[in-house]
């Protein structure tokens, strides 16, 4: 009998390369600087590395503007070091996902530099959308870039080409052959390379419609797309239900290709996860029905508030619309586009829905820097170097604070990250969240990180489904208290800032408040925690 797949509930740690960790001195993370760390890695009890883009690139949006994709850039090494990673990871049991960004190009790309010598009705230029102007001479439409500012950027011959990013970012026509072939190439690269699976950027953007028309509120759109622009969640979902330019059905073509391609290495088991934020929810399923990818990410815990009626309904709703297509959902708090969870809903608070998390049916994200309990780096403006900042002169202040480098040791800045000065300072207040630091305290947000993994895979995972015993639909205790069980275990998640007396039979797993427990007919659940119980 064929054994479950080992990306069915597999935990992965996501790698921002150019803040990991610095082998050379010159500020930037880097792959030798993973490579020497992958014993650490390996010690939270992960099953895969995922590798934001290393890729030659000018560095525009960090890395997501691809110049090449079939090389490295040489602020990270060079193909030799991304062999040797890969190998490395392996004699650690460690699979390795690697960024695919098949929306856009960097401009310095060569085709594009083709395109822009070509001119109009060319060849070259059909790889991309340029537009002519309207006979006012404006832009092709009124849509507006994620990054703020028009999604349209004039060339010298009067034509606007198309990006829904930077303007450094020319979106791809999938609608050609040559863009198709090339990133078909591009995946059996590094594939053939070791890589084990990809993490595919916009995957939901790859096919445009009505480029042609305007939309009715392209800023209130564009905010509505961003992970780091607060809004109310009908807002928000209203304006995602009016977009033209992501999650056409065409993209789904593209992915049963795709999947070819993947199946076509045999017993590998290759995998591949959808950065696909769609609306309504259940058009995610779409991605992962059983010819297309493997896994889509789920954002609704990126924005979740620390909420009992938000999270129940997110976490029932995931695994109910996934199960419509025999498929388990994603897990994720935190990651490169979004603030950290820590900041977001508070120390206590992100503990306790780790806990929650890596409990619950199919696969747990985990951003590096998130198993130190780390927030958003305190950065002056002056400091700041996402795209968006730039181009919203300020209004928007972007990504950069979930990036900042990870402290490794020491007591002042860099903390290890690197000898030279890091491309992002790190904070001073950080001096108690070192990995050094973490590592030999036994009541540090580490170490619970590391028994919670090493208790999931003990005891949760492959464990099948959940059974809720309190929520906002089952039992009476609380509104504010979260129970199910799964397997052999009970996990209760006391969203409230009072203790909560709840009847408890069993032993004591963990406590993400690292306290110990004292269990008698009526035991106290303390304060904005997770307890996990071995019936």
């Amino acid at each position: 009998m064929k054994l479950t797949p080992w990306w069915k509930e597999a935990v992965i740690y996501q790698i921002y390369p150019r803040s990991f960790n610095d082998s050379n001195g010159d500020g930037e993370g880097d792959l030798p600087g993973i490579t020497a760390h992958l014993e650490y890695v390996q010690t939270l009890g992960v099953d895969a590395i995922w590798l934001s883009p290393f890729y030659t690139s000018p560095n525009k949006d960090g890395g997501y503007d691809v110049a090449d994709p079939r090389d490295v850039d040489p602020r990270f090494g060079d193909l030799d070091d991304a062999k040797n990673l890969i190998k490395r990871a392996h004699e650690l049991n460690l699979r390795v996902l690697a960024d695919i960004v098949p929306n856009h190009f960097s401009d310095q790309h060569k085709w594009f530099q083709a395109a822009l010598k070509a001119g109009r009705g060319s060849p070259e230029r059909d790889r991309f959308h340029f537009y002519d102007a309207n006979p006012d001479g404006t832009p092709p439409n009124n849509w507006i870039s994620l990054f703020g500012g028009p999604s349209w950027t004039q060339v010298e011959d009067g034509q606007f080409y198309l990006h829904l990013f930077d303007s450094s970012q020319p979106d791809l026509n999938w609608d050609n052959a040559d863009v198709n072939s090339d990133f078909e190439e591009t995946l059996r690269f590094w594939l053939d390379l070791g890589v084990d699976g990809f993490r595919i950027d916009v995957a939901h953007g790859l096919v445009k419609e009505d480029i042609g028309k305007n939309h009715p509120d392209p800023t209130g759109l564009s905010n509505a797309l961003r992970l780091d622009v607060e809004m109310d969640s009908d807002v928000r979902n209203a304006l995602l239900e009016s977009v033209p330019y992501f999650d056409r059905q065409g993209v789904h073509e593209i992915y049963r290709r795709w999947r070819k391609i993947f199946d076509s290495y045999g017993d590998r088991e290759v995998m591949a996860v959808a950065e696909a934020w769609v609306h309504p929810p259940i058009n995610a399923t779409r991605y992962v029905r059983a010819d297309e990818l493997h896994q889509v990410f789920n954002f609704d815990l990126l924005t979740a508030p620390f909420n009992s009626v938000f999270l129940f309904d997110v976490i029932t709703r995931s695994i109910e619309l996934n199960a419509t297509v025999n498929a388990l959902p994603t897990w994720a708090l935190s990651n490169h586009d979004s603030p950290r969870v820590a900041s977001r809903i508070g120390d206590l608070e992100s503990q306790a829905l780790a806990l929650f998390v890596f409990a619950l049916p199919g696969s747990a994200y985990i951003f590096a820097g998130q198993e130190l309990g780390l927030p958003d780096g305190e950065l002056q403006n002056s400091d700041r170097q996402d795209p968006s900042f730039i181009r919203s002169k300020g209004a928007i202040k972007g990504r950069d604070g979930a990036r900042v480098p990870l402290p490794w040791s020491g007591e002042s800045p860099p903390f290890g990250f690197t000898t030279g000065k890091p491309w992002l300072p790190l904070n001073q207040s950080w001096s108690a969240l070192t990995i050094e630091k973490g590592s030999t305290n036994p009541d540090s947000v580490l170490n619970l990180y590391r028994k919670a993994l090493s208790l999931r895979a003990q005891f949760l995972a492959g464990s099948g489904e959940i059974q809720w015993l309190e929520s906002p639909l089952h039992g009476t205790k609380s509104s504010e208290l979260l129970v199910f069980k799964r397997g052999a275990i009970s996990v209760f998640m006391n969203l409230s800032h009072n203790d909560l007396v709840f009847d408890l039979s069993g032993q004591v797993l963990l406590s993400s408040t690292n306290g110990s427990l004292n269990l008698n007919d009526n035991s106290v659940i303390p304060a904005r925690s997770t307890v996990w119980i071995l019936n």
